[in-house]
C-alpha cells in the first residue's frame, strides 16, 4: 500500500464487501429468527460499514491538516460514532420489529472481521509511516 492516505486505501479495499456482508447477515438472521431479525442484522452491518467509512474519511482529513487534529479526531470521533450507534439502537428499539440480539449478533463479528482485515492490510507498517503532514516542516516538525 503506497499511498499517502492509508484510510482511503482501506475504504477502497474493504468497502466492496459491505453489500455482500449485509445480504449475508439478512439471510442468516432471517433463517435463524425470521425476517425482522434479518433486517436487524442487515442494519447492524450497514451501521458498522458506515462507521468504518466515517472513521476513514475523518481520519484522512485530519491527517492532512496536523498531528494534533488527527489525535483530536481519532479520540473524539470514536466517542461520537459510538454515541451515534447507541442512538440508532435506542431509536430502532422503539419499533416492534427490531431485534437488538440480531443487531448485536451481526455487529460484533463484523467489527472483529473488519479490524482483522485492517490489521492484515496495514501489517508490517509503522503507523507514523502511513501519514504525511504537508506543512509539518514549516513548524519545525520533521517526518
Amino acid at each position: 500500500m503506497a499511498t499517502a492516505e492509508p484510510e482511503r486505501e482501506l475504504i477502497r479495499r474493504i468497502a466492496p464487501f459491505a453489500l455482500p456482508a449485509t445480504a449475508l447477515a439478512f439471510a442468516i438472521g432471517a433463517l435463524v429468527a425470521g425476517v425482522d431479525a434479518g433486517w436487524s442484522a442487515a442494519i447492524g452491518i450497514a451501521v458498522v460499514s458506515l462507521n468504518f467509512v466515517a472513521h476513514g474519511f475523518s481520519t484522512a482529513w485530519a491527517a492532512s491538516i496536523s498531528p494534533v487534529l488527527l489525535y483530536a479526531v481519532g479520540l473524539s470521533g470514536f466517542v461520537i460514532r459510538l454515541g451515534v450507534v447507541l442512538v440508532i439502537i435506542a431509536l430502532l428499539n422503539t419499533t416492534d420489529w427490531f431485534s437488538v440480539v440480531a443487531f448485536i449478533a451481526a455487529v460484533v463479528p463484523s467489527t472483529i472481521l473488519l479490524l482483522g482485515a485492517e490489521m492484515k492490510i496495514l501489517s508490517g507498517r509503522m503507523q507514523a509511516d502511513l501519514w504525511s503532514f504537508p506543512d509539518a516542516g514549516a513548524h519545525g516538525m520533521h517526518r
